[in-house]
């Protein structure tokens, strides 16, 4: 969906109010009357570690570094000054059965990668109240007291404690987010927690402008060593933002929009750069685009100057939608012809070898050994 002369309030709007007439259309029961909820990408990766949270259950990250003494830090990690982060999953007051499931959990292959993790692997304690400090003895009689203060914690939680370098979020998951939905899901399957229900609808804004580039992801191939975080046509959010541009582009907020359920990102948008003079200062002078690249963009360019409105846009991923919608984790459970590992239809039998009227039709011709 695209608007002329469109904020990226009205895109929310709009799409909230065609989920909501959809839900109330199709479903059990409607989503109720108040406007979905807004977080920052801060605050997402912050107190849930990742940037498209469930919110269906609680189990927040709280930063608690500053709580614990140095010994007990480097217990469980060998960074220097690390960034602590710890999350309390509730007991069922047998402290016993908690340990029981914790065990349980770190002999599966899924905390394998919690337990290799460069940065630390999880600390964890089990609040027992029959035990010194209640189990947190650890963390010393002040951060015992503080830990309790801040989890509320009870005969039989769990806390865990999970260590990163002390850097600005960048990407879409941290470990301490990732660890959250493990132990979750496991706690679920175990019958220790009970399934998450409903649908809680959010939206996240708020995201950087531009992230770090990473091997695994080279963006838009410059070489300044950052990247565009969705694409290199957002706008930045503000005023202040734009004029970031000019002294420090890594610090400014791009006008992009998550709308995200459940831990699934439903779709993306964003207002998009409408002048091509900000526009080629972008991809030339802050992502540093090759020429022969920059010159692949040459008709956007022109476009944008001999005259575009303000525009923003959004782009609602329906096969993802309708599992949402469906309960299922899976999208090719609601995809009419979903392909296989390898990129195989089995339902019309593709891909298959080229027949010689196929190759006369689109005028092609086999090569020596078989490749067109």
């Amino acid at each position: 969906m695209e608007m002329s002369f469109a904020t990226a309030e009205d895109v929310i709007t709009t799409t909230e109010a065609l989920v909501k007439k959809l839900w109330a259309s199709v479903m059990p029961e409607p989503l109720g009357p108040e406007p979905f909820h807004r977080m920052s990408y801060y605050e997402a990766m912050g107190s849930y570690g990742s940037d498209k949270p469930d919110t269906r259950f609680d189990m927040k990250l709280h930063r608690v570094e500053q709580y614990l003494p140095a010994d007990f830090i480097g217990k469980i990690s060998s960074l220097n000054s690390p960034v602590v982060e710890a999350f309390i999953v509730k007991g069922n007051g047998h402290p016993e059965e908690t340990m029981r499931v914790l065990r349980s959990f770190m002999n599966t292959p899924e905390a394998k990668d919690f337990l290799d993790n460069p940065d630390g692997a999880p600390g964890t304690f089990v609040i027992d109240s029959s035990k010194p400090m209640g189990g947190l003895s650890a963390a010393g009689f002040e951060g015992a007291w503080d830990l309790e203060t801040l989890f509320k914690s009870e005969h039989g939680d769990l806390i865990f404690f999970q260590c990163r370098k002390d850097e600005p979020f960048s990407g879409g998951l941290t470990k301490a987010g990732e660890l959250r939905l493990a132990v979750h899901q496991y706690m679920v399957e175990k019958g220790f927690l009970s399934p998450p229900v409903g649908f809680d609808f959010h939206w996240v804004t708020g995201f950087p402008l531009f992230s770090p580039s990473v091997e695994t992801e080279p963006g838009q191939g410059g070489t300044a060593g950052i990247a565009s975080t969705h694409h290199p046509f957002t706008a930045p959010r503000t005023a202040e933002d734009a004029a970031l541009l000019l002294t420090d582009p890594t610090k400014a907020i791009a006008d992009h929009y998550d709308l995200v359920v459940n831990g699934v990102e439903l779709g993306g948008g964003s207002r998009r750069i409408h002048s091509a003079a900000v526009q080629e200062f972008v991809l030339r002078d802050i992502l540093r685009v090759p020429p022969s690249r920059l010159q692949s963009f040459s008709h956007l360019l022109e476009c944008l100057r001999a005259g575009c409105p303000p525009h923003a846009g959004i782009a609602l991923g329906f096969d993802r939608l309708i599992a949402v919608m469906r309960g299922t984790q899976s999208v090719r459970n609601v995809i009419a012809f979903p392909k296989g590992n390898k990129g195989e239809d089995p339902m019309v039998k593709t891909p298959s070898p080229m027949t010689e009227d196929s190759l006369q039709t689109y005028h092609l011709q086999l090569r020596q050994g078989g490749q067109s």
